[in-house]
């Protein structure tokens, strides 16, 4: 029986393949793979698990209350707030890497740094940049973060830093933008489950029912200009925004 192919399949080049520079696709082995999951692990230390991206500024305004509303939530962020917003700049990020153009990973990663809408945020997606580049800078040097150190000494945000280090170290751009998309939306899940409460069962049932929108999502940012990012889930900026006041927190964010 013919089985049938996940949607992130059909977006990585076999080994040996053309890519579109021409160039033939190295073989993506499994200490790569092994890496990348690594890398965007909850156990990482990169403080993941202290951020809720405004969620739980959410939880106590009655906006997420149970497993549907979250998922509803997490719906919006992905595909038209900050979690594409992130997509596209790590797509942008890994290509200008790929392509050795230190000049352009320097507008990338200033302009990441520039795009977030609330301060929390804002350390949010540095502080996990910085976290994250120290620690494989340390254990997995490569070239890409070499040249991002020698093109920009300004703040990182974390979706440029795992593309640079992806990129750096051969991973492809679908597989890797998937990955890191499929970790943010699990950690603000596992945020959820914390503040709502939920069950462990109920979350997961959201990750997976999110799963072809993360898919989706990795598509349509690989193709996105970067003239053309944007977002317009105003309710969840707005959410990080009232967090900085919010009396009791649980997050930093």
């Amino acid at each position: 029986m013919k089985r049938s192919r996940h949607p992130i399949e059909s977006l990585i080049a076999p080994a040996g393949s053309a890519t579109r520079d021409g160039l033939q696709a190295p073989a993506l082995d499994e200490y790569r793979v092994g890496r990348l999951m690594t890398w965007l692990s909850p156990a990482f230390p990169v403080g993941a698990f202290s951020y809720s991206s405004g969620l739980e500024w959410a939880v106590e305004a009655g906006d997420v209350g149970d497993a549907a509303s979250l998922r509803a939530w997490l719906e919006t962020v992905l595909t038209a707030g900050g979690l594409f917003a992130d997509a596209v700049l790590f797509a942008h990020a890994h290509d200008a890497v790929a392509a050795g153009d230190a000049t352009r990973l320097r507008g990338i990663a200033e302009l990441a740094a520039a795009l977030t809408p609330s301060k929390e945020r804002h350390l949010e997606t540095t502080a996990q940049g910085r976290a994250f580049l120290d620690l494989v800078a340390t254990v997995w040097p490569c070239a890409g973060i070499e040249r991002l150190a020698g093109s920009w000494s300004g703040e990182v945000a974390y979706p440029v830093a795992v593309a640079v280090a992806a990129a750096g170290h051969a991973i492809p751009a679908p597989l890797a933008l998937n990955a890191y998309l499929t970790a943010g939306t699990a950690n603000l899940v596992s945020a959820g489950v914390r503040l709502i409460p939920l069950g462990q069962t109920d979350g997961q049932r959201v990750i997976a029912a999110l799963e072809p929108l993360v898919a989706e999502t990795t598509t349509r940012a690989l193709a996105t200009a970067l003239d053309d990012i944007g977002t317009s889930a105003l309710r969840a900026d707005l959410a990080s925004m009232r967090h900085e006041t919010q009396y009791t927190r649980l997050f930093r964010s």
